[in-house]
């Protein structure tokens, strides 16, 4: 229960209120006594509580401010973390079983999460929260506390994880049946928006308001851009977030799809995070840069002390050639994911490194010895950032366990050779399971919740007729 809120003291030296620094603070408190003066100030009337599903959508409460800061009880059903992007729930089977009293977990509040809703007309703030079960523990198959069940797993080892997501998306015409291809928006010159426009500044500034609007939101929740740009596709635009750690990098993913849907959608337009979301135009992708701290050195564990590389950052990325695509339904999460992975596109379809090759899953950029990193480029940006993260830590954490060596780096082009991923959901569902590492590394009963969650999914999908059958089955078999 938070304490009882206390009045500002009058400066000594002015006889005015001084306002408490933290007042001020974008993002996040230490505290429930600071959460009450912070809202206070702010004048904030709602509160969203909210946290990520197994697809990354905010689910939750909204309660006034009042009854946030009392002694309130918050609870989810845990049904709510089985549940498809559809809306339905899996059958049981292969470890999966539906709770069949679907009692509810207890919503933790993280109070360092807590920001202002800047698109709300009424002053409206919201705060990311954990779950527990009643008794305290913490839920396994919730996405947040994998990533943390990855994170401990380093911690042990007395090692920290650094990483830097970036996201691209699309800007698409509003489109409200889904009958109907997705198209361009058209920019403040008047004409659709075109292919072709990778890194072009006037492509940018096409959308400068809604640019500017993305910016503003995201400054107001203490969300850091690093750049933006625009990629290859029509309308896609990518944003780069700082380096940092990797709950609260997953958080800031989690508001901006948020932010930039919202942004969108006060310019008429919709923006998606869907892996491919038009035909003959490039995948979105949500690559994810990765370093290791030693906690008790401070040092790159990538790098030895006279620069050059370390063993561990082999191992890492020996990790990451085995287990990465046996995890890729983690980072290809849906049947319009694998649309993205197709050979001699720009996305990956093999488990390769190699040193600036962007045809690479893998990818060391250039740095200097400290910032040292590997690049995995093969998520797409419709992957829950908490798992894409957790998948990728995993994979490379057994490496360096396991001591595992990676094959030789690639100097030449590597998507044009064999497929190396899976090439479709189920498959990819069935080596997910069968990889005993990862099971015991992100936890039995996210494995089999997850599993169960994207069969279910597949079966869903097989149940609707595309146009491609309409097209060649319809009068020619």
């Amino acid at each position: 229960m938070p304490p009882a809120k206390k009045e500002a003291r009058p400066s000594s030296r002015t006889g005015r209120v001084r306002t408490p620094a933290f007042v001020k603070n974008h993002r996040g408190v230490k505290n429930w006594k600071e959460v009450s003066a912070w809202l206070e100030w702010r004048g904030i009337e709602d509160i969203e509580c909210i946290t990520p599903d197994q697809a990354g959508i905010a689910r939750g409460k909204m309660m006034p401010s009042k009854k946030f800061t009392s002694n309130t009880s918050l609870a989810l059903p845990s049904a709510v973390f089985m549940t498809t992007i559809s809306g339905g729930y899996p059958e049981d089977g292969n470890g999966f079983h539906y709770p069949e009293d679907d009692g509810d977990l207890k919503l933790m509040p993280d109070l360092a999460t807590l920001s202002v809703v800047p698109w709300e007309t009424d002053p409206t703030a919201q705060v990311i929260c954990d779950l527990v079960h009643q008794d305290g523990r913490s839920v396994e198959f919730t996405p947040r506390n994998v990533l943390k069940r990855v994170l401990a797993a380093y911690d042990k080892r007395g090692l920290r994880p650094v990483v830097a997501p970036e996201i691209e998306f699309y800007l698409v015409r509003k489109n409200p049946d889904p009958d109907y291809p997705l198209t361009p928006p058209v920019g403040r010159s008047g004409r659709p928006i075109g292919g072709g426009a990778g890194y072009s500044i006037a492509g940018v500034n096409e959308f400068d308001e809604l640019i500017d609007d993305i910016y503003h939101f995201s400054e107001a929740q203490g969300l850091e851009i690093d750049t933006l740009i625009h990629e290859e596709g029509a309308g896609q635009l990518e944003i780069n977030l700082r380096h940092g750690d990797p709950v609260e990098l997953a958080d800031q993913v989690f508001l901006f799809k948020r932010t930039i849907r919202e942004a969108a959608l006060k310019h008429e337009t919709y923006a998606t995070f869907m892996a491919k979301p038009m035909q003959g135009q490039p995948g979105s992708a949500m690559h994810i840069h990765q370093s290791v701290i030693n906690t008790r050195t401070g040092r790159n564990l990538f790098s030895n002390e006279d620069g050059s590389e370390s063993e561990a950052f082999f191992h890492f990325i020996g990790g990451m050639q085995k287990h990465v695509p046996n995890a890729l339904v983690m980072f290809a999460p849906y049947v319009n994911s694998y649309r993205r992975l197709t050979q001699a596109a720009s996305a990956p379809v093999n488990n390769k490194w190699g040193y600036d090759n962007r045809t690479t899953a893998f990818r060391v950029p250039r740095s200097d010895p400290a910032g040292r990193r590997v690049e995995n480029r093969i998520p797409s940006s419709d992957a829950n950032p908490y798992l894409a993260l957790a998948a990728s830590l995993a994979s490379g954490l057994i490496g360096l366990t396991r001591k595992l060596k990676p094959d030789a780096a690639i100097t030449g082009t590597a998507n044009e050779a064999e497929i190396d991923l899976p090439r479709g959901l189920l498959e990819a569902v069935d080596i997910f399971e069968a990889d005993v590492d990862l099971r015991e590394m992100l936890g039995e009963a996210f494995v089999a919740t997850y599993a169960a969650i994207k069969r279910a999914e597949f079966e869903t999908f097989m149940e609707v007729i595309s146009p491609w059958e309409r097209e060649f089955l319809l009068l020619n078999v």
